[in-house]
């Protein structure tokens, strides 16, 4: 007897941008596939990784927000993370295994950890963890780690905008971080450990904003799945979403065309710099170009601007 062979319905073409509450113990490149294969898109990215320990706040673009993926990878970001003391493991945080333990200091109270969160403060130095995509060589350093060969990591110039004490239980702490881009929040908490003279590692990790994104707004894979899926676009923000904080410039059919052909056009030389577009009559978003003494020029163009259209 013949079996037949089922066919996978094609990957219809979707554009826009997801904003999904990943929960813990999902990598972030498990957590595109699934919403992938819940919207049936064509293309799928992220905009940056989350720890499988981690939960929270993970864009997810489709179609041709793929395009603007860049823009979230550079924005300033907030955590809620939970100091363990006590315990220092190889990664930093409650996934990796022990490789050291303290007695906590006498005496270690809020206040103390009130203490330490200035010299934290600001624009700092802070060495990357060995369990990192960090590349050295070409290689990631955590083929080095899991390989036991030791390599020299460079400190990093980060910024901690915010700092907030949120909870003490009397062994572990819980922190709002806000923070610049290339922070790690494992590295922050083993090195606040040290600063009260103890071993330290996070058993929690919640991202809850990315630039303009807050994780209030966004929707758990669980949510998805309940949703019938002719229902389940209406989660998309469109694909102008992730360029919202940029200045914008409306164009006339003829100006909009011709940037669309990779054309140089004149604009009001009060414009300047990196800006969205936009078609003026139906207000269909176009993509990023730069202006420059008056002059405007394609910088990343959507491939199919009518079928994409601003909030």
């Amino acid at each position: 007897m013949r079996v037949q062979k089922q066919t996978r319905s094609p990957r219809r073409q979707v554009d826009g941008v997801l904003l999904l509450d990943k929960h813990a113990g999902l990598t972030s490149n498990a957590a595109l596939q699934t919403a992938r294969r819940l919207l049936n898109a064509a293309k799928a990215g992220h905009t940056g990784t989350l720890d499988p320990m981690a939960t929270g706040l993970l864009p997810l673009t489709f179609g041709e927000a793929t395009k603007f993926s860049q823009m979230l990878l550079d924005a300033d970001k907030e955590y809620e993370a939970t100091v363990q003391l006590g315990v220092e493991t190889d990664t930093g945080d409650a996934e990796g295994s022990v490789v050291a333990t303290t007695e906590l200091p006498a005496g270690i109270s809020g206040d103390a950890i009130l203490s330490v969160l200035p010299s934290f403060m600001g624009e700092i130095e802070q060495i990357p963890p060995i369990y990192s995509a960090l590349k050295r060589a070409g290689k990631p350093l955590y083929e080095y780690a899991r390989a036991g060969i030791e390599v020299e990591i460079e400190p990093r110039r980060i910024t901690i905008h915010a700092l907030e004490l949120l909870d003490w239980n009397g062994s572990a702490f819980r922190i709002r971080v806000a923070c610049s881009k290339g922070t790690y929040i494992r590295t922050l908490g083993m090195d606040l450990g040290r600063a009260l003279g103890c071993s330290a590692h996070l058993s929690a990790l919640r991202r809850t904003r990315i630039g303009q994104f807050n994780v209030a707004d966004a929707v758990s894979i669980g949510t998805l799945e309940t949703v019938e899926p002719g229902g389940r676009d209406g989660y998309l923000a469109s694909v102008d979403a992730l360029v919202r904080h940029l200045d914008e410039v409306e164009l006339g059919e003829g100006d909009a065309g011709a940037l669309m052909q990779g054309r140089v056009i004149r604009v009001d030389p009060k414009v300047c710099g990196l800006v969205r577009v936009y078609d003026a009559a139906t207000r269909r978003f176009l993509g990023l170009a730069e202006c420059m003494d008056g002059r405007l020029a394609a910088k990343r163009l959507i491939a199919t601007p009518g079928s994409v259209q601003a909030e």
